[in-house]
């Protein structure tokens, strides 16, 4: 499980990996909210891990959006000393109100050593014009470039769950943005597979990510078929793991019964997992 300095790949190799799982196929990026859920789907078997920004708030008791950027950047830097993968940060408004503030906290997430980031176009509380949006990306794509590393830059058009359901401008905007030079397009919200291949269509050759982060929406295959390169969970994982948590909790304190507890992972397993797990990774 465990990798010792000298082994483990170096952030050059993470990014450059995370950059030819886009080239062809499609692969599952799962959301991990901390060091041990990373390590355990490292230890699954998955190519890459993606930070999850409503996973984390719910576990440090806040809600979504409700972190700082500092909080964000350390987590980020936890994920990637920690795990073996490339991590890719769901980087919510990229915590700025401007351009220039867009540039500096990019810069925070890649020296953080995060493989890929996200941008999206929602801000202060509404979907922004497209104009300044391009602008915020167009900050993030300069970012990128300067710092000279192998950083993947996604353009999320976010009206599909923010009051405009109209795919067609959806669809308008990832164009926009790819034209801007985001790397992956992302559409949060996209519902059926006519939606979702015409989406792939759109932003062709560039890879789509869609999120599918409740049961029973899509499967693997499905979205693989529609041409999908990249598919994320968002809080999914996380929301999965809160109702475990839930049913054990509220037996326990409204009928005094322990039946939840049923099926837990054993405490052997776990440390198991863990044991010997170094945090330095070479430069």
């Amino acid at each position: 499980m465990s990798s010792t300095p000298t082994d483990r790949p170096t952030l050059a190799d993470q990014r450059r990996n995370f950059r030819a799982l886009h080239d062809s196929g499609c692969f599952v990026i799962p959301n991990p909210w901390d060091v041990g859920s990373a390590l355990a789907l490292q230890g699954l078997g998955f190519k890459a891990l993606a930070s999850s920004s409503a996973a984390l708030a719910w576990a440090l008791g806040r809600p979504d959006g409700g972190l700082t950027r500092q909080q964000v950047v350390d987590h980020l830097a936890a994920l990637v000393g920690a795990a073996d993968l490339p991590i890719s940060a769901d980087f919510e408004d990229a915590f700025a109100a401007e351009t220039g503030g867009v540039d500096h906290s990019v810069s925070m997430a890649i020296e953080a050593g995060v493989a890929g980031l996200s941008v999206e176009d929602f801000s202060g509380g509404q979907l922004l014009p497209l104009d300044e949006a391009l602008t915020r990306l167009q900050a993030a794509r300069r970012a990128i470039d300067r710092s000279g590393h192998d950083v993947l830059l996604v353009g999320r058009a976010e009206g599909l769950i923010r009051g405009r359901p109209s795919l067609d401008e959806a669809i308008a905007r990832l164009r926009a943005y790819a034209d801007a030079g985001a790397d992956v397009l992302f559409a949060p919200g996209l519902k059926t597979n006519d939606e979702v291949a015409a989406a792939v269509a759109a932003v062709a050759p560039r890879p789509l990510n869609v999120v599918c982060g409740s049961a029973g929406v899509f499967t693997v295959a499905e979205l693989a078929a529609c041409g999908v390169r990249r598919i994320s969970l968002g809080g999914g994982l996380a929301r999965a793991a809160w109702a475990a948590f839930y049913r054990g909790a509220r037996a326990l304190a409204a009928e005094g019964r322990f039946d939840g507890l049923a099926g837990s992972t054993p405490a052997g397993e776990l440390n198991a997992l863990f044991e010997g797990r170094t945090g330095s990774r070479p430069a």
